[in-house]
């Protein structure tokens, strides 16, 4: 499969806001991150896909690039250069691409570093049959980033601009600047000029239904600036670049959301009266920065009920969003049951008043996340404040916490015991965090 594939990497820029780092004597994409220039890092990570082909788009002092690493035989894949004459933009260079290969293309930019499987994002591009895929995920600060609209098959819908003045809800969805390209996306590409890829070529495909978003938990991450290098530089230390790689066996914090999360009013229903539990976003912020996964497993018979439908829940999804992402936290999914086996409630939704097998304590939407994340049972938590929380854990093989927020167990539903006992989401955070340093 990676052989119907080459990559291109957009390596021309000038880097003005690295200049500390690159004193205007070597491209951005040369500087060394722990002993390698980041371009590097990224031949690596293609390479253990099978990705041998390689075409690197150069600029300003691009020689240096050439004389760096040749045609690639190196590291055992075969490179060609792609000289811009004047800056192109993001996309302007690839209307040299069309005359080189037949292939269609994986697009990457020379300061995003990432540890991704590939052949997982492939495969997924190949299922959807679009003619782009943009990878995709949440980011600590969505307020000031460029947002990617989806709708619930992953098709993308549009893109949402920081520049907007946003004073509505939004799901945390980030372009990555990681891309796949059919070959027939170059034929847009008639003469040499300036060209932005988003808003000159994937608007275009966007509008006829054919560009999909793949989000990841996995490592992306743009070193633009000297403060996101290091940081970046740290992380691939400390070994977090890899083991964020779905082809690694993850580790998860599986959080309940009413009296967990936000704060216990009964079934929230109106956006209105959901409202975040006083450390909850400090607490997933600590998650965001570990090895771990946060994903929301919640119940929600209100759609059963009838006291709102499944838009007003999402909706009530992306206030929380919007909420965590204003305080530097994100959720990596967000997965809920709208069903209720009880007939008999006024105004009930008869079509989701049924017995299935993801209403908790039943696994079901445990067990579609870890298939999904490729998460390990016994290295993750489930975190909630009822005995239906507890018993979930317990029927899937996963240690629990019970907080005292919330029900504080008080539910009485299970007689059952957790593993541990916190005051509140930060505690059991920092519970978690504390037995992991000590394994």
């Amino acid at each position: 499969m990676p052989n119907k594939y080459i990559a291109v990497i957009q390596a021309g820029g000038k880097g003005t806001r690295l200049r500390e780092l690159t004193h205007d004597r070597i491209p951005k994409p040369l500087i060394k991150m722990n002993g390698k220039p980041m371009l590097e890092w990224q031949i690596e990570n293609l390479m253990k896909y099978g990705i041998r082909e390689i075409v690197i788009i150069i600029g300003h002092l691009g020689e240096k690039i050439e004389e760096y690493f040749g045609e690639g035989t190196k590291w055992n894949v075969k490179i060609s250069y792609v000289r811009e004459r004047m800056p192109l933009g993001s996309a302007g260079a690839l209307y040299y691409i069309k005359n080189m290969h037949g292939k269609d293309i994986l697009l990457i930019f020379g300061d995003v570093m990432f540890d991704i499987d590939w052949n997982q994002f492939i495969c997924f591009h190949e299922q959807k049959g679009g003619e782009a895929t943009l990878f995709v995920h949440p980011n600590s600060h969505p307020y000031d980033s460029d947002l990617v609209i989806m709708d619930e098959k992953n098709r993308i819908r549009s893109f949402d601009y920081k520049g907007n003045i946003r004073n509505y809800l939004y799901n945390n969805c980030v372009n990555a600047g990681l891309y796949i390209l059919k070959f027939n996306v170059l034929e847009m590409f008639q003469e040499e000029k300036y060209c932005d890829l988003e808003k000159d070529v994937l608007l275009n495909f966007i509008q006829k239904g054919t560009v999909y978003g793949y989000r990841t938990p996995e490592y992306v991450k743009d070193c633009g600036t000297p403060e996101r290098f290091w940081q970046i530089s740290n992380e691939q230390q400390s070994g977090i670049w890899n083991r964020k790689n779905l082809k690694n066996v993850q580790k998860c914090i599986f959080l309940d959301r009413d009296g967990t999360i936000n704060k216990y009013k009964g079934l929230v229903s109106k956006i209105e009266d959901f409202e975040l539990e006083e450390d909850a976003a400090e607490a997933i912020q600590m998650i965001n920065n570990s090895d771990y996964l946060a994903i929301v497993v919640t119940n929600q018979p209100v759609v059963a009920r009838g006291m709102c439908d499944i838009t007003e829940v999402e909706n009530i999804h992306k206030k929380m969003e919007v909420l965590l992402g204003k305080k530097g936290a994100y959720l990596d999914d967000i997965i809920f049951c709208p069903h209720h086996p009880d007939k008999g409630y006024p105004e009930e939704n008869t079509d989701y008043k049924i017995k299935c097998s993801c209403r908790k304590p039943l696994t079901g939407m445990l067990d579609k996340m870890i298939k999904k994340y490729n998460i390990d049972r016994k290295e993750s938590f489930v975190i909630g404040d009822t005995t239906t929380d507890i018993q979930l854990g317990l029927n899937a093989g996963i240690r629990t916490i019970l907080v005292q927020t919330g029900q504080a167990g008080n539910d009485r539903k299970y007689t059952v015991q957790a593993d541990m006992n916190a005051e509140n989401l930060l505690d059991a955070v920092k519970r978690i965090l504390a037995v992991n340093k000590e394994g």
